[in-house]
């Protein structure tokens, strides 16, 4: 049987759903179980680039189903959250986790807007990316390349193949909504880090980079990277973050408790 292509403007239910739960049960997260960007440790790393208790205005940039904004909102208990992606099949799952009772204490401090983060100028404004309004920006862009195998899907390939000049567009927008020393934190693979570095110059400053391991001894899956806007300081590298040991399955007890939210990054 040929494979069903379902429209951008179906129901979620159309899609299959999970409730999964995330931060040891202190929030519960309504994703897509059949097509559509499904979040985990990526997420989690991103959320904990904010640091403990945060107070201001976060944006999550294409925030997909919100797994990043949520944990962010869970940890820091006075941040306020927006999340900002422009499917609106990803926002309708976000907005239906919001209404969850168990999510019942951070839903007041989460907002959805439905929006391409790519705009520029007067469109990005009137779409209701304000300018110089957020005091941290985080995203978790997707970062295949187009040459890179990947799924049949449309709105799967939009979550997960960057377009061309993505990361100049995104970091101009987060440029364009933080603050004057406001932070920006993005999430993504080695390899772009020459394209990340130069959509950062003369925006942010101040930039930290920690490198994510799989294990001590193999090379570095992610980068997380952390900038300052207006900053002048120079780069550093941080201690990297180690997923697993030489051996076995389990995670670090660092990496369990960025996964559960029980500490930041730094």
């Amino acid at each position: 049987m040929p494979e069903i292509t379902l429209p951008e403007t179906a129901l979620p239910e159309a899609f299959g759903e999970t409730e999964d739960v995330f931060h040891r049960g202190r929030f519960h997260l309504i994703q897509p179980a059949l097509k559509g960007h499904r979040s985990g440790v990526d997420a989690m790393m991103l959320a904990a680039s904010v640091p403990d208790g945060f107070i201001g205005r976060v944006a999550d940039l294409g925030a997909g189903a919100g797994a990043a904004g949520f944990a962010v909102a869970a940890r820091c208990e006075q941040a306020q959250v927006t999340l900002i992606e422009r499917s609106e099949l990803m926002t309708e799952f976000a907005r239906k986790s919001m209404a969850l009772e168990v999510n019942s204490q951070l839903a007041p401090r989460l907002s959805l807007l439905n929006a391409d983060v790519s705009l520029t100028g007067k469109k990005r404004e009137e779409a209701g990316l304000i300018s110089n309004y957020f005091d941290f920006a985080i995203m978790n862009p997707p970062f295949n390349s187009a040459a890179d195998r990947s799924t049949p899907h449309a709105l799967k390939a939009e979550a997960h193949v960057m377009p061309p000049d993505m990361f100049e567009a995104w970091i101009k927008t987060a440029a364009a909504i933080v603050k004057p020393t406001g932070s920006v934190a993005i999430i993504a693979r080695p390899a772009s880090i020459f394209a990340i570095l130069t959509a950062l110059s003369s925006r942010f400053g101040a930039i930290r980079i920690i490198p994510v391991h799989p294990r001590p001894q193999a090379a570095a899956i992610r980068l997380i990277v952390i900038g300052v806007k207006g900053s002048k300081a120079p780069l550093s590298f941080e201690p990297v973050l180690n997923l697993h040991e030489n051996t076995g399955n389990s995670f670090t007890e660092r990496a369990i408790a960025i996964n559960n939210g029980l500490t930041s990054l730094f």
